[in-house]
């Protein structure tokens, strides 16, 4: 999100991060609200643009918003959406990505409050990479045909058990409000997130064969110099790539995979 939306969202963060401090693990209600307060907007065009309008006072769209949400809701999650109303966006779907992020970062925020926002981080990792060759799975998680209670009871059954509750929270939302995503693309948005709250970056590695400790910390080290900022590194391991690794940090991606020098080979003799 970028220009006057991003400027807009970036506000609204700096507002809503005391809140969240205060909050605690109780900044998982919150979150959870602002999910239904998602689901709401986009389900209503009318709504959302009526919100959205930069036509309308700013006291009449926070008036709206106010009126919208009744007395079901959290007063902080009022009192934060009247003032996301406020501020200009530039266009009505921006409104609801904003409203969503800040879902997601109080929904981490509870866990980072119990020392246990890494473990979410890896958690949603960990769920990503055990869909990885169930393609009938995936493809129900992300079935915009279907029924959204059927595809969070589907995720439930996956899950039970097995993940912090806000790991839990995530993947149904992920999953119930597809917003045009698929799932496991989402949960990698998630996780990327949440490793920017724990100021650190996500590389995405692949490689040949199993790395023991000694080469993830020299691999990690490099990284860190790299980017000048610590760096999480999510190892998958796939015996196609035949040897080498292959590194994605945001929009970079390093290939020294084995399979790629061939297909570069491969390119050279045919040019």
């Amino acid at each position: 999100m970028r220009g006057t939306s991003g400027e807009s969202l970036t506000q609204a963060q700096e507002r809503f991060e005391p809140v969240l401090r205060a909050a605690g693990a109780d900044a998982l209600t919150l979150g959870e609200q602002l999910f239904t307060v998602t689901a709401a907007l986009d389900a209503s065009a009318p709504l959302r643009r009526s919100l959205a309008d930069p036509a309308r006072s700013g006291d009449d769209k926070a008036g709206l918003a106010t009126a919208v949400l009744g007395t079901g809701f959290d007063g902080s999650v009022v009192d934060l959406v009247a003032g996301v109303v406020r501020s200009r966006w530039s266009n009505d779907r921006d409104l609801a990505d904003a409203v969503e992020r800040l879902g997601l970062d109080a929904v981490l925020a509870s866990a980072e409050s119990r020392g246990d926002l890494e473990k979410v981080e890896d958690e949603l990792f960990r769920v990503s990479r055990s869909l990885v060759g169930q393609r009938e799975a995936r493809q129900l998680l992300s079935d915009a045909t279907l029924d959204p209670d059927r595809r969070a009871a589907f995720v439930a059954t996956l899950l039970e058990g097995k993940v912090d509750r806000v790991t839990a929270v995530l993947a149904t939302h992920a999953t119930r409000e597809l917003r045009g995503r698929r799932f496991v693309a989402t949960l990698g948005w998630f996780g990327d997130v949440a490793a920017e709250r724990r100021q650190r970056l996500v590389a995405s590695v692949t490689s040949a064969v199993v790395l023991d400790q000694a080469q993830l910390d020299r691999l990690g080290a490099l990284l860190e110099r790299a980017y000048g900022r610590a760096v999480q590194l999510n190892v998958t391991v796939d015996p196609a790539v035949l040897g080498g690794l292959r590194i994605q940090v945001g929009a970079d991606v390093v290939d020294s995979t084995v399979l790629s020098r061939l297909a570069d080979a491969r390119r050279r003799l045919v040019s």
